[in-house]
């Protein structure tokens, strides 16, 4: 792997249209962020050729070049040393650059600066029900008996491993709660109470909607149940902006000795009192009906929305569309228990890897065959940035190759009913979110997602190699 000089820094800079025409930069975990004046006068081909730059893209107002992790950092340090740009955090630069973004864009960055946060938690849980599904689930090893079934000794491991792994969705609007209530500028602690009020005990759980009858309160008349919202979404996500807007309101106007007395007990009483009796009603149907929608459409050919989703995934990416569709996941999962894109999203990451080792192959230039490999193997292990923007992208037909392997393992799949119950990691190892029945016809839609995108890639590589021209 490349070491991080002045030389090549110094080159960056000038590939993006020099120290002027920066206005901020930032970095975050594998790419410096840029708010450039002039996206237009960035030197692409130059940018290729350095040898630590992995990929560049723009998306949603900010210029990013990927480094890669654990040399970003180093590159962001010499960065600031050779430059006078003005330095901000991620979350700075994306405000700043919020300013530029229509409606859609604005909601699509709100959602996915609300629930990238609390991913890690997700995801964790994820995994573990995933651990849970191998020792619970009947006929993994042996016909007709699980692993707890053979070893009863295992049983209290896989209760509390399943206790543990629930925990997450179980309180999904307690996490929800403190970071939408952070993002909107309230207090987040905050956010976290009006999440748990939510889930209170003392209310019947939203699972039971439909099966018990809920008790009522009655304020001068009015009726309004008393039902938590476990699992959703929307009515948190909702009451969050409520709470964050009364409690910057309050702020504003109760004197500094009062705000500790007055600002947090009467915005959160507020607020539940208003999400008891309209906001979670009212987005409750709002959610009930977007995920029956959801479920209507991709039950009309499970084939064809598995492949149209498939294929198009890698484009959500690129624009950023993809953060909707966790909060979609989320709902989808509290509300019906299991969600049918989760897993084609995670073949989708799986094809750019595939693509990308194909191209390992193809190419002759040693910094490329290295910066395929690398990448590759991050995506096999979930995370397809260097993949996607660094290698499949700037060879267009990779990038292609991995889309049509990507419908294809997702039209399988969907096909054959493969569904997941949590979101856990993708790749390789996606398998672990899978419900065991869809194990068998996964593994098929995985090796395709492998197949399919790497002789593609290859075939199509090695034929432009002999015209000199392999794109990469």
């Amino acid at each position: 792997m490349a070491k991080v000089t002045k030389k090549n820094v110094a080159a960056i800079i000038a590939a993006i249209g020099g120290e002027d025409n920066i206005n901020m930069a930032t970095h975050c975990i594998s790419r410096l962020r840029f708010q450039l004046k002039d996206e237009s006068i960035v030197d692409e081909e130059a940018l290729k050729e350095i040898d630590i730059v992995r990929g560049n893209f723009s998306s949603n107002g900010q210029y990013q070049v990927v480094i890669g992790q654990g040399t970003v950092d180093k590159a962001y340090e010499e960065l600031v040393r050779q430059t006078n740009v003005k330095e901000v955090t991620t979350a700075e630069l994306k405000e700043e650059n919020a300013k530029k973004l229509n409606p859609l864009q604005k909601i699509v960055k709100m959602l996915a600066d609300v629930f990238i946060p609390i991913l890690p938690a997700i995801v964790a849980s994820g995994l573990l029900l995933g651990i849970n599904n191998v020792l619970v689930g009947v006929g993994i090893f042996v016909e007709g008996k699980s692993l707890v079934d053979m070893y009863p000794n295992l049983a209290s491991i896989a209760g509390m491993i399943s206790m543990i792994a629930g925990t997450a969705f179980a309180f999904l609007p307690a996490l929800v709660g403190w970071s939408a209530v952070k993002y909107f500028g309230g207090n987040p602690l905050m956010g976290i109470v009006l999440g748990l009020v939510l889930v209170n005990p003392a209310l019947m759980s939203a699972y039971d909607i439909g099966v018990k009858e809920p008790h009522y309160w009655n304020f001068f008349g009015l009726e309004v149940a008393q039902i938590g919202y476990q699992g959703q979404v929307l009515p948190v996500l909702v009451a969050s902006w409520v709470y964050a807007s009364i409690e910057k309101a309050l702020r504003r106007v109760v004197a500094d000795a009062f705000q500790l007395l007055v600002v947090a007990p009467v915005t959160l009483l507020v607020t539940s009192a208003l999400s008891l009796i309209a906001i979670g009603p009212i987005t409750l149907w709002i959610s009930n009906w977007i995920t029956d929608g959801i479920v209507h459409l991709s039950n009309i050919s499970p084939m064809i929305t598995g492949v149209l989703f498939g294929a198009c995934f890698a484009l959500l990416v690129i624009t950023g569309m993809h953060h909707a569709f966790l909060a979609v996941n989320l709902q989808l999962i509290s509300t019906t228990g299991r969600t049918m894109f989760w897993p084609i999203q995670a073949l989708s990451d799986t094809a750019q890897g595939s693509a990308a080792l194909a191209m390992a192959f193809v190419t002759h230039d040693k910094k490329n065959r290295s910066i395929a490999l690398t990448s590759a193997l991050s995506a096999y292990l979930g995370i397809t940035e260097p993949a996607m923007f660094g290698v499949n992208l700037r060879a267009k037909y990779a990038f292609v190759c991995s889309m049509i392997g990507a419908g294809l393992a997702g039209g399988f799949i969907a096909y054959n009913g493969v569904i997941s119950q949590s979101i856990g990691v993708s790749g390789l190892f996606s398998i672990l979110s899978i419900t065991r029945a869809g194990w068998g016809a996964y593994a098929i839609g995985m090796l395709i997602a492998i197949g399919v995108p790497f002789v593609l890639t290859f075939i199509i590589g090695m034929a432009r190699r002999k015209q000199g021209n392999a794109g990469f």
